[in-house]
């Protein structure tokens, strides 16, 4: 028989919970990329650009287990594949870090940003349904084709805007409102996914969903990638450069005074 399954198991606290998380590692991938492109970091830019692909992807993938403590199907016992479960994180981080690198190296040239946007989009997907494919329950977990198709669109959307964005905005503010845009669109795709799930139990005793255990596990699996992005933020707050855009910073342009312009060998003995 089909159960009934919910999203939405402790109301809006896991939504918005996943939402905010999306948006921090957003924020902190945009803001190491920004680093990264900065002409005095040429040098040091692989391992700014690693930083915000990490950044990016473990905030993609927490978003998605924060989210998916409030799943539960009624009548059965959810859990996940540990395996499984950290495999999807490190395709979460793999994905992302090629389009990140080729943007990073490369441009946002159309066709570029393109294979970039396409690549890193079906990945985020990817990172998706093996992280649905590690649900143990008592029953078959079955996808609505439209529902499916229709979440990897946003993906690859959210993620050409994603890399785009990690090119092309370089002011705090800018990257901010940009970050709270790709939020919306992370787990607006997640949730796309969710809408077409339905559970076929196998039969048997119903078992209520043990809240507690299910959520001291996810926790365990999301304490690694909370790790990382303290510490990038962290990176993030204490670095002045970082924080702010390269058009914003006070010594990226002239100082006060006459047009730079006019300036010449012998304005210092201009009286």
């Amino acid at each position: 028989m089909n159960a009934t399954v919910s999203g939405f198991y402790y109301g809006a606290v896991t939504p918005i919970a996943a939402y905010l998380m999306a948006c921090l590692g957003a924020a902190l991938g945009l803001r190491c990329t920004t680093r990264s492109l900065r002409r005095a970091q040429r040098g040091r830019r692989a391992g700014w650009l690693m930083l915000g692909a990490v950044s990016l992807g473990c905030g993609i993938w927490s978003m998605h287990f924060i989210a998916m403590i409030g799943f539960s199907v009624q009548g059965a016992l959810v859990t996940y594949d540990p395996a499984t479960t950290l495999l999807s994180l490190l395709v979460a981080i793999a994905v992302v870090a090629v389009g990140v690198f080729l943007v990073g190296y490369r441009g946002a040239a159309p066709l570029n940003l393109g294979v970039a946007g396409v690549v890193t989009g079906l990945g985020v997907a990817a990172m998706h349904y093996l992280g649905m494919a590690a649900i143990q329950t008592n029953g078959t977990v079955h996808y609505s084709t439209p529902a499916v198709v229709l979440s990897v669109v946003i993906a690859v959307v959210a993620a050409t805007a994603a890399l785009w964005a990690a090119v092309s905005v370089h002011g705090l503010w800018s990257s901010l409102g940009a970050s709270l845009v790709m939020g919306v669109a992370v787990t607006g795709m997640h949730y796309t996914g969710m809408a077409g799930v339905s559970v076929h139990l196998h039969g048997g005793t119903a078992i209520s969903q043990s809240s507690a255990s299910l959520l001291a596990f996810l926790l365990l699996m999301l304490a690694g990638p909370l790790a990382v992005l303290l510490i990038a933020a962290v990176i993030v707050m204490f670095d002045p450069d970082m924080m702010l855009g390269e058009d914003e910073r006070p010594a990226a342009v002239p100082r006060p005074g006459p047009d730079p312009t006019m300036q010449s060998p012998e304005f210092g003995t201009h009286h």
